[in-house]
């Protein structure tokens, strides 16, 4: 592999030539707004291109950040628990268009017969509302039991319409997925995505193994909780519409689990919210949907799933329904990738793919501050149009050699 000559200071890795213009955009991201630590790693047909990273794993700046430095990710889960769910469907244990109470019986209460695997993960279950299963904020670290919880709750209005389920996607499909293995999704992680593809850095809450986590850094939501937040944070969920996500994301007193370098919801096993992932991993999971279900002779899943997580990303198999989500992900286009997909997380992390293109990308940080939210969650938007831009270059010299 051919790296760049020279990495700007205070980037380790490696680079292809192709990607430079992605490196300094990197670098110029955490020297003048994150300063913190982070990763991005980049797949082109199935070879790593970029994997790269920068700053600090620590709030102190005393543990550098390397390759295999993996963070709390929070909504980029999503995406890996999803594929656990492909995964299941290909071997035939799942069906999309199947009801979830077929495998899942006690799922059947409450008028939930007729939600399918599918609803579920397009986010149209009308089950996102946190504040219809929760007793207490500290009931999210109890995925057991919030699975029980959900296989009684009653459905809400917004049932059939595209709600994001913030945090309950991760229980519904956990206990889906432990309902058709006898395994939690922690376990599947290893089992169904790290382990196929040769991969470390993918994990489903705290790591037991030494894996370095990083350090959250930054206000976390603790302004949510106080005398000025509070009323706010109140106020918006009454608001029709945008009151469904803060509802799906909040309720008083939840902030407290994100509180500190090492928050309590690092000890939790939430399939939408906990993944501990490194950049390559999330990279290297999206790579195989790039092709066609496979990656560096591993194989992930079979290329019609893979074709059909582009086709549904793009395309309802229900047009007469609005759709964002389809399948687990949602479209992220950017300029010379309009058919991008992915899932994004809390913070800015992400993982994205462009099949036509070939390219899969992971990228990974370590700050969570309020203030700072809004850009931080266009980080990584920042940094894909100088990826697709490398990526259409290499496309167009592969293509004209193939000619010739």
């Amino acid at each position: 592999m051919t790296t760049l000559s020279e990495l700007p200071e205070g980037i380790g890795g490696f680079a292809d030539p192709r990607f430079g213009s992605t490196v300094r955009a990197f670098e110029r991201v955490f020297a003048h707004y994150l300063r913190t630590g982070g990763a991005l790693a980049v797949y082109l047909c199935g070879e790593p291109v970029v994997d790269i990273w920068t700053g600090t794993a620590d709030r102190a700046g005393e543990i550098p950040w390397d390759g295999d430095t993996t963070a709390l990710t929070f909504s980029t889960s999503k995406g890996i628990t999803a594929m656990v769910i492909h995964r299941l469907v290909d071997r035939g244990l799942l069906d999309y268009d199947a009801p979830v109470a077929e495998y899942w019986p006690e799922f059947g209460d409450a008028g939930k017969h007729s939600i399918t695997v599918r609803d579920v993960l397009a986010h149209r279950a009308g089950l996102s509302d946190l504040r219809r299963v929760l007793d207490e904020p500290a009931d999210v670290l109890d995925h057991i039991l919030m699975e029980h919880r959900l296989a009684s709750a009653t459905p809400d209005w917004t049932r059939g319409f595209p709600v994001y389920h913030a945090l309950t996607f991760g229980w519904l499909l956990g206990g889906l997925a432990r309902a058709v293995t006898g395994l939690s999704m922690g376990e599947l992680y290893r089992t169904e995505i790290a382990e196929p593809l040769g991969a470390t850095g993918i994990h489903l809450g705290r790591p037991d193994d030494g894996t370095v986590v990083a350090e959250l850094v930054g206000s976390s939501l603790a302004a949510t909780g106080s005398r000025l937040g509070r009323p706010i944070t109140a106020a918006a969920a009454r608001v029709p519409f945008v009151g469904t996500a803060v509802r799906a994301m909040h309720v008083s007193g939840a902030q407290d689990v994100l509180r500190g370098p090492y928050p309590e919801l690092l000890n939790a096993e939430n399939g939408a919210a906990t993944g501990v992932f490194s950049a390559e991993a999330i990279a290297r999971v999206y790579a195989a949907i790039a092709g066609e279900g496979s990656v560096g002779g591993n194989y992930l899943i079979s290329p019609e799933t893979a074709r059909a997580l582009d086709r549904s990303t793009h395309l309802s198999p229900d047009s007469h329904r609005l759709a964002f989500w389809q399948l687990g992900y949602h479209p992220l286009p950017t300029i010379g990738a309009p058919r991008g997909f992915g899932h994004l997380g809390l913070g800015g992390s992400g993982g994205w793919v462009d099949p036509d293109s070939g390219l899969a990308v992971g990228f990974v940080h370590n700050r969570l501050d309020l203030a700072y939210l809004p850009f931080d969650m266009s980080l990584l938007s920042l940094l894909l149009p100088s990826i697709a831009r490398a990526g259409a270059a290499g496309d167009r010299r592969r293509r004209a050699a193939r000619a010739a």
